[in-house]
């Protein structure tokens, strides 16, 4: 069984993706016996329901299937949306976030934790503890969701 190149099938998908209306966010193939497991993290605004997700693995499964870029190995393909363990590093991240509460380290400031209010494309701003900050991405590092249990104010 060849490896399969992780950017080939990368390269091969994101113009299928996002003509679906879609982000590739991932794509990763890792072998499990005889066979790969092919999982590919798709995102867009609004979120991706169990739906969406059927309905971008028809669209990749046929785009797999007129390339070779899988070979002729036998694969699994997983379609998925990113969990919130993922890390916020592009604008549309942050985007996507909105509302939700964050940590981040801050360049020459050290780790910060607020509430995403809005998020473009040069930089994030954040309630933190009843202020507003508004923080370039160049010295903004990676955010890292908050699971919250019971937020104050969440009438669910």
């Amino acid at each position: 069984m060849a490896a399969v190149s992780r950017q080939k099938v990368r390269d091969a998908l994101e113009p299928v993706v996002a003509d679906a209306g879609y982000d590739l966010e991932d794509v990763s193939v890792t072998a499990a016996g005889k066979r790969s497991v092919l999982r590919v993290v798709v995102d867009r605004d609004g979120g991706v329901d169990l739906d969406a997700v059927a309905d971008i693995s028809r669209v990749v499964s046929t785009a797999l299937d007129a390339d070779d870029v899988m070979g002729d190995s036998p694969y699994v393909l997983e379609v998925t949306s990113p969990g919130v363990d993922r890390p916020l590093t592009m604008p549309r991240h942050w985007r996507r976030n909105a509302g939700r509460l964050v940590e981040a380290t801050v360049r020459d400031e050290g780790t910060l934790r607020g509430r995403i209010v809005s998020a473009d494309d040069d930089a994030a701003t954040l309630d933190i503890d009843g202020t507003s900050r508004t923080l370039p991405y160049d010295v903004l590092g990676p955010g890292k969701v908050q699971v919250e249990f019971d937020r104050a104010g969440d009438p669910r």
